[in-house]
């Protein structure tokens, strides 16, 4: 077993997962230690405190990233284009129509996505023209918020809104949550796949440091969830991956196995545990599964939000291939790895 460090900064990489496993709420190991439990509760408030300063420094208007959606009530004017003053609504399939322009999809896109896209349209009637669009009425949302916050429960929200916003919704943090919080995305009809999209976020950098590029946009059907206590993250050749609540003392063969076991592909040899130094780098730590399973090498304890990965054979290809750039903020995949 051996250390060497991997610097890891900013994520900007989004894969498919399944909905993450071993969330429920467990038993606070600090709930008989008085000092430790005034020290959580501290700590919360110094969170909510951060985190109204945080929303009120919003980087933009919620307005300008707001993703148009079906129902979605919007005024479009365009300079010298009398025929295209219009208040039109966005139906089912995401269209609407418009004089000269005819018929253009505009679900999932901003409002100045669609005014680039009209104006192009109009190209070839004027020589110049000015698009203005304008949502005037927001389709209705409903966002989960759940876990360790005050007031857990669906929002129905207008508009676009981020992890911030819904925190603050939620009243805030409460005392027993933890330092992480994820946010699940539902599938997507738009994707192939079958499978939820999971992001995690690193509370600490995004509230105590004010890391906003933290600041996730979350949509219609997402479910933030803030769990208690300490977790720890596995992902690669396992057959559950997703983020676990440690119970009590968690061993690398206890981690492994609250994710269903090994994958039959797994590289048994070079399993990596990813371990925050308190840096903003992570040291990794790599370690042989099927010594420590026989009991030739003593089994590693996990620490909270640690990466545990379990590679493909050919391990160094393999790992190099899906190590990514990462401070703050991870995404899992199915049966590929967010790393």
């Amino acid at each position: 077993m051996h250390k060497h460090v991997q610097k890891l900064s900013p994520l900007c990489l989004v894969l498919l997962a399944t909905a993450c496993g071993g969330s429920a709420t467990v038993t606070d190991q600090h709930a008989a230690d008085p000092a430790a439990a005034l020290e959580k509760t501290r700590k919360a408030d110094r969170m909510n405190e951060a985190l109204m300063m945080g929303a009120a420094a919003q980087q933009a208007p919620l307005e300008n990233a707001y993703l148009i959606g079906p129902d979605d009530l919007l005024e479009i004017e365009a300079y010298n284009v009398e025929e295209c003053k219009k208040t039109v609504r966005v139906n089912s399939h995401g269209d609407i129509a418009l004089p000269l322009v005819g018929i253009i999809n505009v679900k999932g896109l901003t409002t100045a996505e669609v005014e680039s896209l009209i104006a192009k349209k109009l190209d070839r009637y004027v020589e110049e023209t000015v698009v203005t669009v304008f949502v005037k009425e927001y389709k209705s949302q409903r966002i989960s918020v759940i876990g360790a916050v005050k007031n857990p429960q669906v929002f129905a929200v207008t508009g676009q809104r981020y992890l911030l916003d819904m925190l603050m919704m939620s009243g805030g943090l409460d005392a027993g949550a933890g330092n992480v919080c994820y946010i699940i995305r539902p599938m997507l009809t738009t994707t192939s796949s079958n499978r939820s999209e999971t992001i995690v976020v690193d509370l600490d950098e995004l509230i105590l440091r004010g890391n906003l590029s933290l600041n996730f946009p979350v949509f219609a059907g997402d479910i933030v969830n803030v769990p208690r206590g300490a977790i720890f993250f596995v992902d690669g050749e396992v057959r559950t991956p997703g983020v676990y609540t440690m119970k009590g003392k968690t061993s690398l063969i206890q981690a492994l196995t609250m994710a269903q076991g090994i994958g039959e592909n797994a590289s048994l040899g070079e399993v990596r545990i990813l371990r925050d130094n308190g840096t903003g780098e992570r040291d990794t730590i790599t370690a042989d599964y099927d010594e420590i399973r026989e009991g030739r090498t003593p089994d590693i304890m996990i620490a909270e939000n640690d990466i545990i990965i379990v590679p493909k054979s050919g391990a160094k290809a393999f790992f190099n291939g899906f190590v990514r750039t990462i401070r703050g903020a991870v995404s899992f995949g199915g049966a590929s790895v967010g790393f």
